[in-house]
C-alpha cells in the first residue's frame, strides 16, 4: 500500500508540475519550437523587456493587484473583527454565508452582475463611461475580500480573548490594544490573506474582462487578446518570472506561519 500511495502521489505531482516545467524549460529556448530545444538562450527574456505593451499591462496588473491587496486586507481584517465580536450565533452564521458567496459564485456570474451594476450606476450618475480602472478595482476588492476574512477570522477565534482586555486594564486604549496585542497575534492570517488577495487579483481574467474600461489592460486580458493570433515565447518568459515571484510569496507566507507557531511558549 505504501508503494502504491507513493507512486500515486508522484504521478499527481508530475501531472501538476510537468506543464510548468515545460514552460520554464522552453522559455530559455533559442527557437520558437515547442518540441525541439535548439539552444539555451535568454533571447525571449530580452524580447520581453523590449515589449512596451506587455510591460505596460504588467505594470497595470501589479498596480491593480497591490491596491486590491491593501484595501481588501484592511477591510477584511476589520470585517473579521466585527464578525468575531458578534454574539448572535444565527447572525454570525448568516455573515459567514454572505462572505462565502463571492467564493462559491462562478466568476462569469460575478463579472456580468458587477458590469451591469456599474453600467446602471453610471447611467444614473450621467457619466460618459461606466467602466474604468475604478470599477475594476472595486470588482477585485469584492472577490478578494472573502479570502482575507477566511484567513484572518480563524486566527481571531483561536486568540486568547483576555489578552486585549488585559492590555486595556494596564492602560491601553481599545485602539492601542488592538494594534499592540491583537494585530501581532493574528499577523500570520493577515499576511496569508494579503498574499492570497494579491495572487487572486494578479490571476483574474473573467471578472477583469467584464469590468475593464477602455485604455486599461491587465496582463491576463493582453494574453487572451494575443491568443487570437499567436502567443510568442515572450509569454513563456513572463510566466516563468511570475511563477517564481508567486512561489517566493508562498514560501514567505509558510515560513511566517511556521515561525509564529514555533515562537509560542510550550504549555506547562
Amino acid at each position: 500500500m505504501k508503494t502504491a500511495s507513493r507512486i500515486l502521489t508522484a504521478f499527481i505531482f508530475i501531472f501538476l508540475f510537468a506543464p510548468i516545467a515545460i514552460l520554464i524549460i522552453f522559455s530559455f529556448n533559442e527557437a520558437k519550437s515547442l518540441s525541439v530545444f535548439s539552444e539555451f538562450s535568454f533571447k525571449w527574456y530580452r524580447e520581453l523587456f523590449r515589449d512596451e505593451a506587455t510591460l505596460t499591462s504588467v505594470k497595470n496588473t501589479l498596480i491593480l493587484a497591490s491596491l486590491s491587496m491593501v484595501i481588501s486586507t484592511v477591510m477584511g481584517t476589520a470585517a473579521s473583527v466585527g464578525i468575531c465580536r458578534l454574539r448572535s450565533k444565527w447572525y454570525r452564521r448568516m455573515m459567514d454565508t454572505v462572505t462565502n458567496i463571492p467564493m462559491t459564485n462562478p466568476d462569469i456570474i460575478t463579472g456580468i452582475s458587477l458590469m451591469l451594476m456599474f453600467v446602471f450606476a453610471g447611467r444614473l450618475l450621467g457619466t460618459t463611461t461606466s467602466l474604468s480602472f475604478a470599477t475594476m478595482l472595486i470588482a477585485h476588492i469584492t472577490f478578494c475580500l472573502p479570502y482575507v476574512i477566511l484567513q484572518v477570522l480563524p486566527k481571531l477565534q483561536q486568540m486568547d480573548q483576555s489578552l486585549p482586555e488585559a492590555a486595556q486594564d494596564l492602560g491601553c486604549t481599545p485602539m492601542r490594544a488592538f494594534f499592540k496585542v491583537t494585530v501581532p497575534e493574528i499577523s500570520p492570517g493577515i499576511i496569508t490573506g494579503a498574499i492570497m488577495a494579491f495572487t487572486m487579483s494578479l490571476d483574474d481574467f473573467v471578472i477583469s474582462y467584464f469590468t475593464a474600461g477602455n485604455g486599461f489592460q491587465t496582463l491576463p486580458i493582453r494574453i487572451y487578446n494575443m491568443t487570437k493570433k499567436t502567443v510568442t515565447p515572450k509569454m513563456y518568459a513572463l510566466a516563468t518570472i511570475i511563477f517564481f515571484v508567486i512561489l517566493a510569496l508562498l514560501l514567505i507566507s509558510n515560513f511566517t506561519g511556521g515561525e509564529k507557531k514555533n515562537s509560542k511558549p510550550a504549555n506547562g
